[in-house]
């Protein structure tokens, strides 16, 4: 294996920095991993190259790649692997993310996503490198249990996926999001603006406009906390 290089977009690989979004990666999708690097520190040496032999991963020992690519002095596992595409699937519910910017929080909303059970997210652009290895390991190797795709434009995405009831969440949007009001849609696409701007006001005419209520003593919630409200009620109505 090539040695790899502090990331770039640019690249036909990335990697996760830690065990643990390793190890899960590993579980979900061995057969994009080009090898793992471990630091001669790492106590858990045993278990991970085990893991690794299962699947014919490469082993590598890595103290001074891992220094390189990492920006965190307690990093001490490095997987790498290709990038890929993919596609949502049409019949399944999905998040919608118009524009995300900022890369730890997207990798959150995959980990709120999977955890509540949604296994499609789409970003129309321009949107932040959903491989970036902030995104990766923020998301704790959530990015590989689900599937994603990239869309130009909102009403791209739309023609593709036609049977989705549409929800954008905003702060002018007409119906309060409740526990007891939840719509209980079989399909349903739950659209999320980023962090700065959130919406623009045509996603008022797309679908349903919903709105999180909230104290008068702040004046919008952080996006993953949105997202994590919102698909929460909407996957235990569903």
């Amino acid at each position: 294996m090539e040695p790899i290089k502090p990331y770039k977009k640019s690249f036909e690989y990335s990697y996760t920095l830690g065990a643990f979004p390793t190890i899960e990666m590993i579980k979900s999708r061995p057969d994009i991993v080009k090898g793992v690097y471990i630091h001669s520190t790492f106590t858990d040496r045993e278990h991970l190259e085990s893991i690794c032999k299962e699947n014919h991963i490469p082993v590598l020992q890595g103290d001074k790649t891992i220094a390189k690519v990492s920006d965190k002095e307690n990093v001490f596992v490095v997987g790498v692997f290709e990038k890929y595409t993919c596609t949502v699937d049409t019949t399944k519910s999905q998040i919608v993310l118009v524009n995300p910017s900022n890369m730890g929080n997207l990798g959150t909303i995959l980990r709120t996503a999977v955890g509540f059970g949604i296994h499609d997210v789409v970003f129309i652009e321009p949107g932040a490198d959903v491989f970036n290895p902030k995104v990766v390991r923020s998301s704790m190797g959530a990015l590989f249990r689900l599937r994603h795709q990239y869309f130009e434009s909102f009403s791209e995405y739309q023609k593709q996926n036609p049977n989705h009831e549409i929800f954008t969440f905003m702060l002018n949007g007409k119906k309060p999001l409740t526990i007891n009001d939840c719509p209980k849609p079989k399909l349903f696409s739950l659209v999320f603006g980023n962090e700065a701007t959130g919406l623009d006001d045509s996603y008022l005419s797309v679908g349903t406009s919903i709105i999180i209520p909230q104290s008068e003593e702040v004046d919008s919630l952080n996006l993953t906390i949105a997202v994590g409200i919102g698909t929460y009620l909407f996957t235990q109505n569903s």
